[in-house]
């Protein structure tokens, strides 16, 4: 499954010298990640089921600028049961690359309190 996404840098992004805070970049990681998941798959978000993220990394290339275009290419990788990755690609759509990261997702069944099984028809869209 692959999935690319425009993110806006805002202004409030910026740190002291003029770049994304890297913090930020996670949160960039979170909206392309919410985009998916409500463009995707609604009926599993109404599920009640959770995605939780339960290990992020991210390895910074170049800084993102307040006029550079973002781009964030999403695939799925390392596929089991109950957690799945995704990997990421944050670009300007011209070949410039600005980070690669990372995120370990598990489901997360609140009502019983307890990681469950991937619901099948999720699995199969994330192994396309």
């Amino acid at each position: 499954m692959n999935l690319s996404t425009e993110i806006e840098v805002r202004f409030a992004d910026l740190d002291a010298y003029g770049h994304v805070n890297n913090a930020i970049f996670f949160t960039y990681l979170e909206t392309a990640r919410v985009k998916l998941f409500s463009e995707r798959f609604p009926e599993i978000m109404q599920s009640g089921l959770l995605f939780l993220v339960v290990e992020a990394n991210c390895r910074y290339r170049k800084p993102i600028e307040l006029n550079d275009r973002v781009h964030i290419d999403i695939s799925t990788k390392n596929l089991a049961r109950s957690s799945f990755t995704f990997s990421y690609l944050i670009h300007d759509g011209c070949g410039k690359e600005f980070a690669e990261a990372q995120t370990v997702m598990v489901c997360f069944d609140p009502e019983h309190n307890k990681v469950t099984s991937l619901p099948e028809d999720f699995r199969m869209v994330l192994a396309i």
